[in-house]
């Protein structure tokens, strides 16, 4: 996207010195994004995806030794395919979380967006050392399905390691793990919970946090963000991390408030903007960061759904959908970088002629 904005730029204006930061928010590409921005040492490990087939995924370590993991890899919607999300399992998430631990890293982040599973991290947890027991005494494996026949857990082994490990949680998400507003009833349809399953399926999750609950100081699954990726937040939480902004963070690593400061106009973001979009996301952060330096800043996006009350639309400085036409979603995509292109020459342009006028 910042290349497209670059090569549209450069149209109306041979000399403009274009600086190109690509931002993400914690869910997919977060780890090309910094890649790009910092370089840094690309890590492999095998561990299992969300329907339990062995992958080789990559995370990266960047250059002051901190170690970034992107859920998205790792149990990814897209790499669900058609499985049913009650067979689905976060348990990959924590064998690249021990793998890490194993290979002495003590600085890691987890990207939490993107996520097929909704098994309130149980996955993530038994990899990590949780067991969890039927009333027969049988083990489970921590999928969102064995939740319903879980009895009794001991967690006197779980995170063995973790407690020397400063690890921090990347989200925008707050929601609590359970309950009208949690895991379940806020993203679960949309990874495959039927409207007719999710009250059961949020009373299995709240049993299985009660149990762990009641050896914590507090409600962990009533946190604030405790609900992203299927409740690996609460997982993430339960294991001692510190809940940040996704978009902050990549944002402080990759220097952007520097670059921002410098710049004459900033241009910013995503798929689709609307109400959401302010909710963290990383346009947001970049206007907020825009906005902190005094320049200018626009948005640039496949769709535009201005809120009622105006509060994206006064964000940013302009704000431009790229679609020019009807056009179907996969159209849209397919010829992104070229409305992208368009849409920043034709911006560039406008920046120039207003500034001859003013001159």
């Amino acid at each position: 996207m910042a290349a497209a904005m670059q090569a549209g730029i450069k149209l109306a204006d041979r000399q403009a010195v274009c600086i190109l930061r690509p931002m993400a928010d914690g869910g997919e590409g977060t780890l090309d994004a910094l890649h790009a921005a910092v370089g840094g040492d690309w890590l492999r490990y095998p561990v299992s995806n969300a329907v339990g087939h062995r992958v080789d995924v990559d995370c990266l370590l960047l250059p002051d030794g901190t170690v970034v993991l992107e859920v998205a890899r790792i149990i990814g919607l897209p790499d669900a395919g058609d499985s049913d999300v009650k067979e689905r399992s976060s348990q990959g998430v924590g064998q690249l979380l021990l793998a890490l631990v194993d290979a002495g890293y003590r600085r890691i982040a987890v990207a939490l967006g993107g996520s097929s599973t909704n098994d309130g991290g149980a996955g993530c947890l038994v990899a990590l050392g949780l067991q969890l027991r039927r009333a027969d005494g049988a083990a489970l494996s921590g999928s969102l399905q064995d939740l319903q026949y879980l009895h009794a857990l001991d967690a006197s082994g779980l995170a063995v390691g973790l407690d020397e490990v400063s690890l921090e949680i990347w989200s925008d998400v707050e929601n609590p793990l359970t309950g009208p507003h949690g895991a379940t009833a806020v993203f679960g349809p949309q990874k495959g919970v039927a409207a007719s399953a999710i009250q059961t399926v949020d009373g299995w999750i709240a049993h299985f946090a009660g149990l762990l609950d009641a050896d914590q100081a507090c409600s962990l699954s009533n946190q604030p963000g405790a609900g992203a990726a299927g409740g690996l937040g609460y997982a993430m939480q339960l294991l001692g991390g510190r809940m940040v902004s996704g978009a902050l963070a990549v944002a402080q690593h990759i220097a952007l408030a520097k670059e921002i400061a410098a710049a004459d106009w900033v241009l910013t973001g995503e798929g689709r903007s609307d109400s959401q979009t302010l909710s963290g996301k990383a346009p947001a952060c970049v206007a907020n960061l825009a906005r902190q330096a005094g320049v200018p800043v626009s948005l640039l996006s496949g769709a535009i759904l201005a809120d009622d009350g105006g509060d994206l639309v006064a964000a940013f400085d302009g704000c431009y959908s790229l679609c020019n036409r009807p056009m179907t979603l996969d159209a849209a995509m397919g010829e992104a970088a070229e409305r992208i292109a368009q849409q920043s020459q034709q911006l560039a342009r406008t920046i120039l002629a207003a500034r001859s006028v003013r001159n």
